[in-house]
């Protein structure tokens, strides 16, 4: 499906930065169900879907502070319950608004322990450290949430635990459950299903496994010419060549450093005054092939709209990994993609991220051999993706959420490099003579060799990184 050629796209971002919220002592659970008397939160719900069945399900929430001491919202997690169509049936969570920023509210999928006739799957909505604090009596405002099936096909939320059909107005509601730094502080879950039970298997570890040789890099630098990045295992592209409008720069000066909630940044610009000639695109990329099994994380800023000059050029924003074609159809080439279009391309009409595992490829006459996930949706703002690659599946996730699993057909067979890029497909999506210039920005990224870690555990790594003052580590050994 793609215009693939050896030196590609770009590395996004994973980790919600979250911090711990401070003590919650005496606020143990009761069984599944936290009295509303001694709550330090409530949960307001109404829905704006109220058909028995619907396109989507649309709870939407607002948490509040009803105790006396500020709260971290990283420490709050709420938990819709819902029947699932079918044990097949997945499904996908998007925020359409939120007074906290849909970039900084997350939403994971997870199978209950003790099935019930109203229950067998939850929603688990928490936020980043982005999301801040509510002091004693403020809540969170509108959070507006919705989730769908993948397959598109309307969903029944009749027989759903937590779904009210008649609550169109925001009101306590005691079928969603919250807890505090992991201690249920309200609502009752269905029977059995206690959210702190410790025999959920969907409720992750959040300490990463000890040891494991891995690639921090926080981006800790200066300027695209600062000799630490190519100390540091990176290459900031200038070579010509594909992928991208034949005949474009790739231009290093683009590439720059900057501090954005207390943490440095990398922005890849990419402009265009929509000839060849005028196209500057970016990459940043790891000089060595050493990178195979395990866990890939970064965050990444994507865009809908230029930061100047008008809108609507065939865009993609990336964060992948990939080695060489060592011939045409080789079947030890791989390649494992996040790519962004904002504005389509590649026969869309409009946004679109796909994720793309690769077997291989034959540049012309083009034939390709891959598996790949889409969601016709926007992205833009900041995302945390994650892959992880093990010796039976690729599985990609977007802000905690699985987003898909590939088969093992499709596992590498050689080491491979780290890359991020953002380039033009063509010049067919905005044929104007207007300068204008996108941004795709990185928080960091991280590689851990042979260790699959939950998105929470990349969290938890990435906190400790940054607790200890440290902005760059690479104990993944040359292969």
């Amino acid at each position: 499906m793609k215009s693939l050629t050896t030196n590609r796209r770009w590395r996004a971002a994973a980790a919600a930065v979250v911090a711990m919220a401070t003590g919650t002592a005496g606020l143990a659970a009761l069984s599944g169900t936290a009295s509303a008397a001694a709550a330090p939160l409530t949960v307001q719900y109404r829905t704006s879907a109220t058909g028995a069945t619907a396109d989507q399900a649309e709870p939407w929430l607002k948490v509040k502070n009803t105790g006396t001491a500020t709260v971290q919202l990283s420490a709050v997690k709420v938990r819709y319950y819902f029947k699932s169509d079918s044990p097949s049936t997945s499904y996908r969570f998007a925020c359409s608004w939120a007074v906290k920023g849909c970039a900084n509210i997350t939403g994971t999928f997870g199978t209950l322990s003790n099935p019930t006739a109203t229950a067998d799957r939850y929603l688990d909505i928490a936020f980043t450290s982005g999301a801040g604090s509510l002091a004693p009596g403020s809540d969170t405002g509108d959070m507006q949430l919705r989730f769908y099936r993948a397959d598109w096909q309307t969903l029944n939320q009749s027989d759903d635990y937590s779904f009210n059909a008649s609550q169109t107005a925001y009101a306590d509601w005691s079928k969603v459950t919250a807890q505090l730094s992991g201690s249920t502080v309200w609502g009752t879950a269905p029977a059995g299903n206690d959210p702190t039970d410790p025999t959920d298997p969907t409720d992750p570890p959040t300490d990463p496994p000890a040891g494991g040789q891995s690639l921090f890099d926080d981006f800790n630098y200066s300027t695209s010419s600062d000799p630490k990045i190519s100390a540091n295992g990176w290459n900031v592209r200038s070579n010509s060549g594909g992928p991208g409008v034949p005949g474009a720069t790739w231009a290093p000066e683009n590439v720059t450093f900057a501090s954005s909630a207390g943490n440095s940044v990398m922005n890849l610009r990419t402009s265009t005054s929509g000839t060849a000639e005028s196209t500057r695109q970016t990459e940043v990329a790891t000089k060595s092939m050493k990178f195979k099994n395990g866990t890939y994380a970064a965050r990444v800023k994507f865009a809908d709209t230029p930061v100047s000059g008008p809108d609507g050029d065939h865009l993609v924003q990336t964060f992948f990994t990939i080695n060489d074609l060592t011939a045409p159809m080789a079947d030890d080439y791989a390649e494992y993609d996040f790519e962004y279009l904002p504005n389509g391309g590649w026969g869309e009409p409009s946004n679109i991220l796909y994720t793309t595992s690769w077997e291989t490829y034959n540049p012309d006459p083009w034939q390709a051999v891959n598996q790949h996930t889409e969601s016709r949706q926007s992205y833009a703002g900041w995302h945390d993706l994650l892959l992880t690659i093990d010796n039976s599946s690729i599985k990609y996730y977007i802000d905690g959420q699985l987003f898909g699993t590939h088969d093992s057909a499709y596992l590498p067979e050689r080491p491979m490099s780290i890359n991020i890029n953002q380039w033009l497909i063509d010049l067919a999506g905005q044929t104007g003579t207007t300068p204008r210039s996108y941004d795709e920005q990185v928080d960091y990224v991280l590689h851990v060799k042979d260790q699959v870690l939950t998105p929470a555990q990349v969290t938890a790594k990435i906190n400790a990184y940054r607790s200890a003052g440290t902005t760059f580590e690479d104990t993944v050994p040359n292969s």
